[in-house]
């Protein structure tokens, strides 16, 4: 239904992204250094193969799950900035702008934690002992943006291009593991104390659907993504459906080597496991991976965070400036606003403040979503919708319900920072209330 496909404004982003790209920021946002860590956690709650796996499959079904309306709204609303234009059509501007911040302060305050965790492993390999981790952070941030500063075209082929070479780094290691023998060495005493029961199974599973977290970037993208009523929807359900594959054929493997009670002795199962088939080898190799793969997702994030704020301006919700374009695509004046501030992050270590209250952002990002899709429904019956969920309302009430169980898990698991992680998303409404007016106004003059 090409009708539903926005056109692009004067000055706007442009299209020039394909269903590659699409399924590149998919697997590349959700295949990062959560799957090294997060099997031995998972195998303390389930503590047979046959279990452990099937948590992982459950993992990709929850996420497809929560997919579906987050798809049908993506591609009825085919604008850049994720859940930001989705709930202002639905809830209004002041949801949207609520929406927007979260997402934007979620991925910058990321990237400098994961640009952070790059200098750790930069000095973990013996380079550049001499310079701190916030300052390769910092480093890290601004080759990315200059990366990113060159056009949408380069910066679209280099996450392409990161995204393919982790996945066939992952293909490697499976294949590697799956014709190495199996360990020898026991289980860690520890293990005999690890968490059972139907509360430790809920939280393992809440642990492997975090894993699975970045599978909605596609919807970011909107605007310059080719053929956005076909190719959003095949990027994503695509794109999940190939990291639950991986997912499971890393457990797999891991599970080939290591028995379940060593896999959850273990803070790094895919390291320990690749020591057995690689030798002291495996920390060099696997460490070098981490490096590669933190960075691929720096580049991800900017990316993302850049489009957020693009759109927020462009409807009227941040000062205009932010929603200027370059020729080559890339909204500069955005991208400047992350990398400055995701500096300051890094230099400061003031994301560590964001990180530790940015959980519920994650998952109510998501849940913001489809509530404005089974909004959208029912306030624009007749909205174009090249994608729309089977079974409506039951599959989008499931949705919801899964996602609202999650937020208020979270929130139940640590009530402080939820309470000052809701005080930071409302925060500057005040001062939105005290301008949107007048930028709304410049937005309409400067884009129409």
């Amino acid at each position: 239904m090409t009708e539903s496909i926005a056109p692009r404004a004067p000055g706007g982003l442009l299209r020039v992204l394909g269903l590659v790209f699409g399924l590149a920021v998919v697997v590349g946002g959700v295949i990062g250094s959560g799957i090294m860590r997060a099997p031995g956690l998972v195998a303390q709650a389930f503590t047979t193969t046959p279990l452990i796996l099937l948590a992982w499959g459950v993992g990709g079904a929850m996420a497809m799950l929560a997919a579906m309306p987050v798809v049908e709204a993506g591609t009825a609303v085919p604008l850049a900035g994720g859940p930001f234009p989705i709930a202002e059509r639905a809830f209004g501007r002041t949801t949207g702008f609520f929406t927007g911040w979260m997402c934007w302060m979620s991925y910058t305050a990321s990237s400098a934690f994961i640009a952070s965790v790059f200098g750790e492993y930069v000095h973990r390999l013996g380079f550049l002992p001499h310079l701190s981790t916030n300052l390769l952070a910092c480093a890290l941030i601004v080759v990315v943006g200059a990366i990113n500063w060159t056009g949408t075209r380069v910066s679209g082929a280099s996450q392409s291009i990161a995204s393919a070479l982790k996945g066939l780094v992952f293909i490697v290691l499976i294949a590697i593991l799956f014709v190495s023998p199996r360990s020898t060495a026991p289980a860690p005493a520890h293990v005999l104390a690890a968490a059972t029961g139907l509360g430790a199974a809920i939280m393992a599973v809440r642990l492997i659907y975090q894993t699975y977290a970045g599978w909605d970037a596609a919807i970011y993208f909107s605007e310059e993504v080719e053929r956005p009523d076909r190719n959003v929807a095949r990027s994503t359900f695509w794109g999940i459906g190939l990291c639950a594959l991986v997912f499971v054929l890393i457990n797999a493997a891991v599970l080939h080597v290591l028995t379940p009670a060593q896999v959850a002795g273990s803070s790094l199962a895919v390291g320990d496991a690749a020591k057995v088939s690689l030798g002291p080898a495996a920390d060099l190799i696997i460490t070098g991976f981490g490096l590669f793969s933190l960075a691929a997702i720096v580049n991800l994030q900017a990316m993302v965070a850049t489009r957020i704020t693009y759109r927020m301006a462009r409807d009227g919700s941040l000062p205009t400036f932010l929603g200027r374009v370059a020729k080559r695509g890339t909204p500069r004046q955005s991208l400047a606003l992350h990398v400055v501030v995701a500096i300051l992050f890094a230099a400061t270590g003031g994301y560590e403040s964001i990180v530790r209250i940015y959980a519920p952002w994650t998952v109510g990002m998501i849940f913001v979503v489809i509530l404005s899709q089974i909004r959208l429904r029912y306030s624009e019956p007749d909205l174009p919708r090249p994608w729309r969920v089977p079974f409506f309302p039951w599959l989008s009430f499931a949705a919801a319900l899964v996602q609202g169980s999650l937020l208020a898990l979270i929130m139940w698991d640590d009530p402080k920072d939820a309470a000052l992680s809701a005080i930071v998303v409302l925060a500057p409404v005040p001062i939105y209330l005290l301008a949107a007016r007048r930028w709304r106004a410049a937005a309409t003059s400067a884009f129409g």
